[in-house]
Formats: structure tokens, C-alpha cells, sequence
């Protein structure tokens, strides 16, 4: 038996349904604004989300579909830098302007978190900038131990090297971390490092095998919002008042 210590949290679709609304018409602003025909649309980016990272994501798109124009070799890794950096910027903007919602439960869930003494953490492929802006901006009144994100490793999601640091700076086992993700990629990386896994589907998850998390739920829930369903086939846990609690999680992986 492991005592539960932390809950880290992916950002994008976990915390913030980004993907669609956010990243989404970020990338397609930004390839407006540079002059490029291309516009990537709802379904076509949920097969493009099979790549981690944005910079990965546009890399992939330029070398097996090309942005309209000719693009020399040697020119791909600045012109993704700078694609990515307005990009992030434009995110950046959609965030602040309140465009983006967290996600039913996240904030309640956080805070009952806290209130457990539990240590708290975020763990994204996102870019450090986007990732702060959520983490110290809408979530400001969080107490966050850290914030992963980026190239902060070297290797995206599905590698565990995210989550490995996670446990290197927390200097906490496998064991006692609970992650909340919501993609297949996601989910792998978290179990890949010995990880429980709670995930939280939305759109462009709903159908991904999610068959590795301990637990799949379509969102964490609210009392007096959308109620958390559970997935039939995963562990055993009922929402109390359409939520799932965090001392329910830690009861619930504690007794392993």
C-alpha cells in the first residue's frame, strides 16, 4: 500500500479544453497572418493531435502535406520557431480574453487537492508561456508546486520523460502520483512511468483507447453542472453528487 502524495495534471483537454477552440485557431491564425493556405480543420487536427508538440505537429504537416509555398530544407527550423512563436502569442491572447473555460470539476478538484496537503503539478507538451499563462493566470490562487512544459525534455508524450522529471523534482515514487491526462499518447507516457491514471475525455479523446488509465470518466464533474459518468471496465468508483472527489482518488489508489 502507497500513500497518495500528488495530482499532476495535464493542461491541454485535462485542465482547458484547448484543443479545438484554442491551439487550434491559434495555428490557423498564424498561418493566415504568414500567407500561408492552410487551415486545419476540426477533424484533420484531431489526426494531427496523434503528433506531440506544436512545433512537432507543424513539422510533420510541412514535410507530408507543405504549407502552399516552397519551403527550402534549411529554412524549416526558423520558420517553425517563428510560426510557433506567434502562435503561442495568439493563444496567449485567447486565454486572456477569457475565450477558454476550465473544464467541469478541475478547479473544485484542485483545491480539494490542496486541502489534502497533496502536492500539485502540471506536466504538458505545451509551450512554457501557454502552460504559465493557465497555471499562474487562471488558475492563479492554486498552489502549484511545478510546471512542466515545453522542451523542457527532449522527448514528447508518449515518452515518459516529462513525468520521470516530474518525479525527479519531486522527489516522490511512481506510486504516489496520481496524473489526470485525457489522450491515449498521455495516458501511455503517465503509466509508462509507473503512474495511476485518471483520464478525462472530450471531443477529440472520446473514441482513443484509453484502456491503460485506472479510471476514464467524461469530466470530473459538478454538482450543479455536467456530472462525471464513469467508463464501465476501469476501477470501481461511483461519483458522489455527479463528482469525483479527490479524497475518493486517493482512498481508492491508496488501498492497492
Amino acid at each position: 500500500m502507497s500513500e497518495i502524495k500528488a495530482f499532476i495534471f495535464d493542461q491541454d483537454g485535462v485542465i482547458v479544453d484547448t484543443e479545438r477552440d484554442g491551439h487550434r485557431v491559434a495555428f490557423n491564425r498564424t498561418f493566415a497572418e504568414f500567407g500561408f493556405d492552410v487551415e486545419w480543420g476540426v477533424d484533420e487536427y484531431h489526426q494531427l493531435l496523434q503528433v506531440g508538440g506544436g512545433k512537432e505537429r507543424m513539422t510533420h504537416y510541412l514535410q507530408t502535406k507543405g504549407f502552399g509555398v516552397e519551403v527550402k530544407p534549411e529554412e524549416v527550423p526558423e520558420l517553425i520557431r517563428r510560426l510557433h512563436r506567434r502562435k503561442t502569442d495568439l493563444f496567449i491572447e485567447l486565454i486572456e480574453s477569457g475565450a477558454l473555460p476550465l473544464r467541469p470539476g478541475v478547479r473544485r478538484i484542485m483545491e480539494e487537492a490542496a486541502g489534502l496537503g497533496l502536492t500539485l503539478g502540471v506536466c504538458t507538451t505545451s509551450n512554457e508561456r501557454a502552460a504559465r499563462a493557465i497555471a499562474h493566470g487562471l488558475l492563479q490562487d492554486i498552489p502549484f508546486q511545478f510546471v512542466l512544459a515545453g522542451d523542457v525534455v527532449s522527448f514528447k508524450k508518449p515518452d515518459p520523460a516529462i513525468y520521470l522529471l516530474a518525479l525527479e523534482k519531486s522527489g516522490l515514487r511512481a506510486d504516489q502520483c496520481v496524473v489526470f491526462e485525457d489522450s491515449h499518447i498521455g495516458a501511455v507516457a503517465a503509466k509508462a512511468a509507473g503512474m495511476h491514471v485518471v483520464a478525462t475525455t472530450n471531443r477529440y479523446t472520446e473514441n482513443e483507447d484509453l484502456s491503460m488509465a485506472d479510471i476514464v470518466v467524461n469530466c470530473l464533474g459538478e454538482a450543479d453542472g455536467p456530472h462525471a459518468e464513469v467508463r464501465p471496465g476501469g476501477r470501481n468508483l461511483t461519483p458522489s453528487g455527479g463528482c469525483i472527489h479527490a479524497h475518493d482518488l486517493v482512498e481508492l489508489f491508496e488501498s492497492d
